[in-house]
């Protein structure tokens, strides 16, 4: 298995990227979605959230309330750290389980809190998404109905694009058309397979 660890910032292209990947053959684990899966009514992660931040974070099904959440972290870095104590090693954990079972030549593992859960994950190949803050600012308004202001909040909890390039083998500019990005990621994915071939070879030798 050849790991590539795909980060960025919120909102700055990295599913469009993974989408693209998929279509050509990568197999996907997302840590979003692992996020989620953590904290499913009667898991061990919604209970020690509920402990940690109290009932007023669950739905009246139980479930999280993720906006509730949301406004209680994103402003208070102690709790954000509190609650990433709670959910990054269960995502860790999971996460090695999907990545073992995994049978593609090229698994990303789509992590945007790469730098900030100083992931030891056995990555090959690091690739970062980035887009200007205005442009993060604007989708996230767009397409997830945040305020100006609750976005500025999402972008400044997360690592700085200088941090994410210190552990990129590679950086993607989603500041260009579309079109463009998506011909560079394209490029980008026969050299990662290629580099997998590479070291399949050598495992193999």
């Amino acid at each position: 298995m050849f790991l590539v660890g795909l980060t960025g910032g919120i909102a700055a292209g990295k599913s469009t990227v993974a989408d693209l990947w998929q279509s050509l053959g990568a197999e996907i684990v997302d840590a979003d979605e692992l996020a989620r899966e953590v904290v499913q009514p009667g898991s061990l992660g919604l209970a020690r959230i509920v402990e940690t931040f109290g009932h007023g974070v669950l739905n009246g099904d139980n479930s999280l309330n993720r906006t509730e959440l949301a406004n209680i972290v994103f402003a208070n870095f102690e709790k954000r750290k509190q609650l990433e104590s709670i959910t990054h090693p269960l995502i860790r954990e999971l996460a090695l389980q999907r990545l073992f079972n995994a049978k593609a030549h090229v698994v990303v593992y789509v992590i945007p809190l790469l730098v900030e859960s100083a992931s030891d994950l056995p990555f090959d190949f690091v690739v970062a998404v980035e887009a200007p803050v205005s442009d993060q600012v604007q989708r996230m308004i767009d397409t997830r109905g945040m305020t100006e202001e609750e976005s500025l909040a999402r972008v400044g909890s997360q690592a700085s694009p200088a941090e994410r390039a210190n552990v990129a083998d590679r950086i993607l500019s989603s500041n260009q058309s579309l079109a463009l990005l998506l011909n560079d990621a394209k490029i980008l994915f026969k050299e990662l397979e290629s580099l997998a071939k590479k070291k399949a070879q050598e495992n193999v030798g």
